[in-house]
């Protein structure tokens, strides 16, 4: 008798409508594997244009409503989760779906996949120290950016749907989202998750709802505690080491690791400390600084990979064999930069998955996922929808794109690729 495959098992569930895995938030099958988890991130990393919040919506669209591997509920905790937390959001958001589906080695997997593709782009531009005019492909980044609204626009409705079903969860979502449009800061974010689960506690305590997930038993507390303290000793002693080292090794890594650790809100926001790490000491000139920012905007995934590329450029232009060396560096500002935030996923997670079956608490956690959807809306109002929208044209291309999401005409990545394309052609015009 032959074995189901995982996407047999996947497609089946989907046939019954998904209910089980939809409910529980849970694997599918336990036969899914990290080769899996891997490839699917790695199609990600090749296709999420957008910035932060696209990615989420991408996520989304691929492990909640394509496969039901995790429920709205369960994904919405990631994204709170990595709201708390400092570091790249949408990367952590990817760590935690990776640790949800194969432990540590699965978020290891999912990182590799998502970050590896514009990583690798952008340490070879900086070893080749290459300046590539993107005037030559605006109208390509114009059409995935207008895909982009698409895809958010379209992962807001679905969690809309699923997380305020009721007048006191859609009140606490336009509340934050009016909060965020109002006053887009980085304490206005923590004001608006805090006051969204307070606002759980005295509003929704009466909401009779099933746990939506069983909470994975593969975490280990002893293991998050040392993820935590890891993370703590290196915050603290790497800036120690930096000051003995004549080498300058470790003042580099001190860098990438504290631009990673206390960055708040990710993304475009880590680019001041970046800038303070590597300008300012002088060892990347603000011209090569830009170049790789402006460069870091025309790739999918993470924008923290922009350290691949600063990592390689402190070296480039020395002479012929410091390629190799311009690699090695560039793999470890990556790594350095990253690390704090996996270090985080691994260590919350599991007390985040316990301190949820609290009834109260799981009140303030359905407050916190309103709340998400409201900082997700105001995200798509400005700078998603304000950035990428300039006229008639674009409202259409981006109800277009909605509407093949809508209705499932094509996924998510031969979406990316068609506006790709459309915007390739058009320039040519």
């Amino acid at each position: 008798m032959s074995q189901k495959t995982p996407s047999d098992t996947a497609k089946a569930d989907q046939d019954k409508g998904g209910a089980n895995n939809a409910d529980t938030g849970v694997l599918p099958s336990d036969g899914v594997t990290l080769w899996q988890v891997f490839l699917i991130f790695l199609r990600l990393g090749l296709t999420s244009f957008g910035g932060p919040v696209a990615h989420i919506s991408y996520f989304r669209e691929e492990f909640v409503h394509r496969r039901r591997w995790l429920s709205d509920a369960r994904y919405a905790d990631l994204v709170a989760l990595c709201q708390f937390a400092p570091g790249p959001a949408s990367s952590q958001v990817g760590m935690g779906i990776g640790m949800a589906l194969g432990g540590v080695r699965g978020s290891l997997v999912a990182w590799l996949g998502f970050t590896m593709p514009s990583a690798i782009v952008l340490a070879v531009l900086g070893i080749t120290f290459v300046h590539f005019d993107l005037a030559a492909i605006d109208n390509v980044i114009r059409g995935l950016k207008l895909v982009a609204v698409g895809v958010v626009a379209h992962a807001l409705v679905g969690m809309a749907r699923n997380l305020c079903p009721d007048v006191p969860r859609a009140t606490i979502a336009v509340v934050a989202a009016g909060v965020m449009i109002v006053s887009d800061t980085v304490l206005a974010q923590f004001g608006v998750i805090i006051g969204g689960m307070i606002a759980g506690f005295i509003l929704l305590r009466t909401v009779t709802e099933p746990e939506s997930y069983d909470a994975p038993t593969s975490h280990s507390t002893k293991g998050a505690v040392f993820a935590l303290g890891v993370f703590f000793v290196l915050l603290a002693g790497l800036p120690i080491v930096a000051h003995f080292d004549h080498s300058g090794l470790f003042a580099v890594i001190n860098g990438f690791y504290r631009s990673g650790a206390l960055v708040f809100g990710g993304g475009h926001v880590v680019l001041p400390l970046l800038e303070a790490a590597v300008v300012d000491p002088g060892w990347v000139n603000q011209e090569a600084f830009l170049a790789g920012y402006g460069a870091t905007q025309a790739v999918p995934g993470p924008i923290f990979t922009f350290a691949a590329y600063l990592g390689a450029v402190l070296h480039a232009g020395e002479g012929s064999g410091t390629w190799l060396i311009s690699s090695v560096t560039a793999l470890i500002t990556l790594i350095a930069i990253f690390l704090p935030a996996w270090l985080l996923v691994i260590g919350i997670l599991p007390f985040w998955d316990r301190v949820r079956h609290v009834q109260s608490m799981r009140a303030g956690l359905l407050g916190v996922n309103a709340a998400v959807v409201g900082l997700l809306a105001a995200v798509l109002y400005d700078p998603i929808w304000t950035g990428a929208i300039h006229d008639v044209v674009d409202i259409v291309c981006v109800a277009v794109a909605f509407a093949i999401l809508q209705w499932r005409v094509m996924p998510v990545w031969a979406l990316v690729g068609l506006g790709a394309l459309l915007g390739y052609v058009v320039g040519l015009i």
